[in-house]
């Protein structure tokens, strides 16, 4: 039997101004299989984006219940939290979020400055992901000496670094041209296929949504439609020169 990574039941996100509520998120179910790839789609306002952030821990739900690998999130100390978001949760933003001034190195060891791995690994690991993304001739550069495309693969081996179980990508493509946005998609989608990564993608963009193997859609704060996607898009076999 499969097992799920995420369980969510009745989830609800509210936000109050001292006058008003405003609900984010009202009541939403579903489960997430270890290695699948599910792409969250919906207009602006539907709220993906505050569903993404209490996915990656990053914020907690009025209510309903929420399980990462079988246990409730609820349970976790402030400091357990931190350690799930450094070990198993990596995070790839639509604004890269990479450090200025610093090289391509610098940039991916950073997660692993606070995790538990020594230190001497460091350069070795960092290396790796730099690598698997197709980028170890850039290791030296610095941020403002790359392209739109190279900096979200940066963002990609950064998230890699720690071998996380889930990546969470929040409109991936969302900066970059379609050739660009093309290899990230490529890349990540080899990350489920061959190295059985979870990827929960948020995305506006049907294209994008359709290297998934499922599309969930929520309009208006609740989910419209949880669908297996038909035919998947190939990842391109000719996306690191």
């Amino acid at each position: 039997m499969t097992t799920n990574i995420i369980e969510v039941k009745n989830l609800k996100k509210a936000y109050h101004d001292g006058i008003t509520e405003t609900v984010a998120l009202s009541g939403v179910t579903f489960n997430i299989r270890k290695g699948e790839f599910v792409a969250i789609m919906g207009p602006s306002g539907s709220g993906k984006s505050t569903l993404l952030h209490l996915l990656g821990l990053l914020d907690s739900p009025t209510s309903g219940h929420y399980s990462f690998n079988g246990k409730q999130v609820t349970s976790y100390s402030g400091d357990e939290l931190a350690q799930l978001r450094n070990k198993e949760i990596g995070f790839v933003f639509q604004s890269f979020n990479l450090l200025a001034r610093t090289t391509v190195l610098e940039n991916v060891k950073l997660p692993l400055v606070y995790s538990d791995v020594p230190e001497h690994e460091w350069n070795e690991r960092a290396t790796k992901a730099i690598e698997d993304v197709g980028l170890g001739h850039r290791i030296g550069h610095h941020q403002a000496e790359l392209s739109g495309g190279e900096r979200q693969r940066v963002a990609i081996a950064r998230a890699l670094v720690t071998d996380p179980e889930v990546i969470f990508a929040d409109e991936p493509t969302g900066n970059l041209d379609s050739k660009s946005g093309k290899v990230v998609m490529s890349i990540i989608q080899r990350l489920n296929e061959k190295e059985g990564k979870t990827i929960v993608l948020i995305t506006h963009e049907t294209s994008t949504a359709e290297h998934s193997e499922r599309i969930i859609r929520l309009r208006d704060g609740e989910l419209e439609s949880d669908t297996q996607v038909k035919k998947r898009l190939s990842a391109d076999d000719e996306y690191v020169k």
